[in-house]
C-alpha cells in the first residue's frame, strides 16, 4: 500500500508563539486552531500550511494526563510524530499485523477534520512515534 506524509506534529509549550514563528519566520498560514480534550489526547491544535505541507503544532492542554505534556517532560519540545496517509487504515493495519507490527490500540479515533488514525507502537519503529491515517468518504445511502 502507497504511504505519503500527512504531516508532522510537532510538541510546543506555547501555541502562540509557535504559531506567530511558522506565519512570520515560515511564512505559512493558520488552517485551523482547536482544543481536544479527549482522554489521552488533551492538547490544543493548531494546524498550519506551509508551502502545500501540513504541520500541527501541539500544546498540553493537562499537564497532568497529556500525551503531548507527557512527550515535552521526558523528550523537549520538537518533533512529537510524522503521519503517513494510506489509502484505507483497515487494509493497512491487517498489512502491519502481518509483518509483526504493532499498533496502539487505545489510540485509534476519528479528529474533528474527518480523519481516522492510529498510532504504530514505537518500540516497533526504531522509537519514532508514527501515525497512520485515512480520509474516509462519508457513506451515502442509495
Amino acid at each position: 500500500m502507497d504511504k505519503k506524509i500527512d504531516h508532522i506534529g510537532i510538541a510546543v509549550r506555547n501555541l502562540d508563539s509557535s504559531i506567530h514563528f511558522y506565519e512570520n519566520v515560515l511564512f505559512g498560514h493558520l488552517i485551523d486552531r482547536y482544543k481536544s480534550e479527549v482522554p489521552g489526547v488533551e492538547s490544543e491544535v493548531a494546524i498550519m500550511e506551509v508551502n502545500g505541507d501540513r504541520i500541527e503544532l501541539l500544546a498540553p492542554t493537562n499537564n497532568t494526563t497529556s500525551p503531548i505534556a507527557r512527550f515535552i517532560k521526558q523528550k523537549g519540545k520538537g518533533v512529537h510524530h510524522i503521519a503517513y496517509r494510506v489509502d484505507d487504515l483497515d487494509v493497512a493495519l491487517i498489512e502491519l499485523k502481518n509483518q509483526g507490527v504493532r499498533i496502539l490500540e487505545d489510540s485509534l479515533r476519528m479528529n474533528k477534520h474527518g480523519r481516522r488514525l492510529i498510532y504504530l507502537n514505537p518500540a516497533d519503529t526504531e522509537g519514532t512515534i508514527i501515525e497512520y491515517c485515512d480520509y474516509p468518504s462519508p457513506k451515502t445511502d442509495l
